[in-house]
């Protein structure tokens, strides 16, 4: 038997109703792809394979790896690999995909950027997440768990949840609350940005240091006062203000200012 990795996050889902609940979520038809990131000793993955149809695993850990390539599954495409380091672009040749997935808590931010780079090869994700990052998720402005993953995920996606799940639901049982969240890609995303690398730096740089004002917070990620004095005006937006404070659209309408000006100060 497999014994857990701590350094992979490695807590292996058993639970027969999460599971149940993941493929009623992932609610798949007869022409999806699907990837699979951390399928472990594979209780999702033999779910995913029940369907039909193509599934795209990718393991970090190769003992766990070499077993599933053993099943020799014809739908089954096993890719042994750490996939933040993978390139997605090579990794994604036919989508859309449905991306199903028991994430590894220690990585699940990451996979989300990397999802974020990539949303067009993605249909549906359904996603096992940490309580508290599933929190971050769906957050509205103002609360204490409104932050970056927030403001870069909810304009292209809508989020919802599919299942809260015990750390009994697990081997090793993890010390906290997970839950399944679904995100369907919006056919119009909430913001249309004439930079989004620029919004993703206003984002990050607004909630850098949490206790200090939109307006500091901004200066110390490299604008000049004069840029970002001019921006506040034109935007109706107050300085003083925190960046959790912000609603999407109020970040948005900042970025694309911004993105207008010469920026050479910078």
């Amino acid at each position: 038997m497999h014994r857990p990795r701590k350094r992979f996050g490695q807590n292996f889902l058993h639970d027969q109703h999460v599971l149940d609940c993941i493929i009623s979520a992932a609610d798949f038809q007869k022409d999806d792809r699907i990837l699979e990131i951390g399928p472990g000793p594979g209780a999702l993955t033999s779910r995913l394979l029940a369907t039909g149809l193509p599934v795209l695993a990718v393991e970090i850990d190769r003992d766990l790896g070499a077993a599933l390539e053993a099943r020799e599954e014809k739908k089954l495409d096993v890719k042994i690999g750490d996939v933040l380091r993978l390139d997605w672009a090579e990794l994604l040749q036919a989508p859309p995909y449905k991306l199903i997935a028991n994430l590894p808590y220690n990585i699940s931010s990451q996979v989300l950027f990397k999802v974020l780079d990539h949303r067009h090869a993605f249909r549906r994700l359904v996603l096992m997440f940490q309580k508290e990052v599933g929190e971050r998720l769906m957050a509205e402005e103002g609360s204490r768990n409104y932050g970056i993953l927030t403001a870069l995920i909810q304009p292209w996606f809508q989020i919802d949840r599919v299942v809260k799940v015990p750390p009994g639901a697990f081997h090793p049982p993890p010390k906290v609350d997970s839950v399944v969240l679904c995100l369907e890609p919006l056919t119009e995303p909430r913001l249309a940005l004439h930079d989004e690398a620029l919004y993703r730096k206003v984002v990050r740089g607004a909630f850098a240091q949490r206790r200090k004002t939109l307006r500091n917070s901004l200066l110390g990620s490299g604008w000049s006062a004069e840029v970002i004095d001019k921006a506040f005006v034109e935007t109706g937006i107050d300085p003083r203000r925190r960046g959790e404070t912000l609603k999407i659209e109020e970040f948005g309408a900042l970025a694309n200012l911004l993105s207008s000006y010469d920026l050479g100060e910078q």
